[in-house]
């Protein structure tokens, strides 16, 4: 078995593990401090909508030799808009201008072909208006609203009212730092980062009901015991599927990561950002809030349940009484309680206490010593 999956599997044992609800104060900090931020740079920059939004104009130029830059220039000083250049494989230019009116896009149209030296009907243009764009990112928000009620309904029959609005609010903060990276980032948004922000609900959700899971089955019957908080069972659950979390994130990650850096960045298809941003940030912020953010907050609402606040205070006391009885002298046994032991009342001495002292015997079973 290799490194990792040993790992893997002494993680899922319980015998080795990461205090990640303990903690939990810390990620909830790490958590606003990047929601914040992200916050302030949606207000401060605001998003770059695309054509499809703004409406605008495209034009399609014939093979040319002309660079980007100078087509992007030549639009942008006739049309007084800022304009957008994109060299395709074949050589051809597509210049994409928002916010033209179809006066303008006929005087940026014939300014082209002049500089490019071509017949001005070689010059493709699409005019795009706003109501289409409005329209799409109207049925974005029903999709996304659908989903989210779906969801926190799902989880509310599926586990509990707690993990349902755990994952909600690991939900929103997966996708409002998504967007507000694409803010910092200034990429443009078009019906293409839409899609890529409602593909990243269901991946940011996967891990999250796979560890929910896990609590459920490990919470059953949890307050007949005394040898673990709810917290507790929570993070071993949250231990046990990590490896698996982290080993599902990186294999998604690694083929949107090469659309991004490679195709997006270093072959220069401008065109394959708007998804691949979304994927890649949405991934990212979707492990991370599965494993500090969803599985920590809902520990934090169990712990307020009274039955709980109770199973942790016997906990303590038998934790405490165990540790008395080993400072004294007495041994412990090392066993695993049974059922019967943790059923006790909450006055009875801890379990596991070894107090029968064995008697020496001789052959035959028989008690040592003199015979009479």
């Amino acid at each position: 078995m290799s490194r990792l999956g040993n790992l893997g599997a002494r993680l899922y044992r319980g015998e080795v593990g990461y205090d990640f609800v303990a903690k939990r104060k810390i990620w909830y900090g790490i958590s606003i401090l990047i929601t914040i931020t992200a916050i302030v740079g949606l207000a401060v920059r605001g998003l770059n909508f695309g054509i499809e939004f703004s409406g605008g104009a495209v034009f399609t130029t014939p093979k040319t030799s002309v660079s980007a830059e100078t087509a992007r220039k030549t639009a942008q000083d006739v049309s007084g808009h800022p304009a957008v250049v994109q060299k395709l494989g074949d050589k051809t230019l597509r210049v994409q201008v928002s916010d033209l009116t179809p006066e303008q896009s006929r005087k940026t149209q014939e300014a082209l072909a002049k500089k490019l030296d071509v017949d001005l009907n070689k010059v493709n243009t699409d005019i795009v208006g706003p109501s289409w764009g409005e329209e799409i990112a109207n049925k974005a928000w029903t999709g996304l609203g659908i989903f989210m009620i779906l969801v926190v309904i799902y989880l509310a029959i599926a586990f509990e009212w707690r993990m349902a609005v755990a994952a909600l609010i690991a939900l929103v903060h997966d996708l409002t730092i998504t967007v507000g990276v694409y803010a910092l980032v200034g990429f443009e948004v078009t019906p293409g980062t839409v899609i890529g922000l409602l593909t990243i609900l269901g991946y940011s959700l996967y891990d999250t009901v796979v560890v929910f899971d896990g609590l459920k089955e490990s919470a059953k019957d949890l307050t007949k015991q005394t040898r673990f908080t709810y917290s507790e069972v929570a993070n071993r659950s949250l231990n046990g599927t990590l490896v698996r979390s982290i080993n599902t994130t990186v294999v998604a990650l690694l083929p949107v990561a090469g659309l991004l850096f490679i195709g997006g960045g270093f072959l220069g298809a401008g065109m394959l950002n708007d998804i691949s941003l979304a994927l890649f940030v949405g991934l990212a912020a979707g492990a991370y809030s599965s494993i500090f953010i969803a599985t920590p907050l809902v520990a934090d609402l169990k712990e307020r349940e009274p039955q709980m606040k109770a199973l942790a205070k016997r906990v303590r006391a038998r934790r405490a009484a165990d540790a008395a009885k080993a400072e004294t002298g007495g041994a412990v046994e090392d066993r695993e309680p049974s059922d019967e032991d943790d059923e006790e009342p909450e006055d009875a001495s801890p379990a596991g206490v070894v107090t029968q002292r064995r008697q020496s015997r001789g052959r035959g079973g028989r008690p040592s010593g003199k015979r009479r």
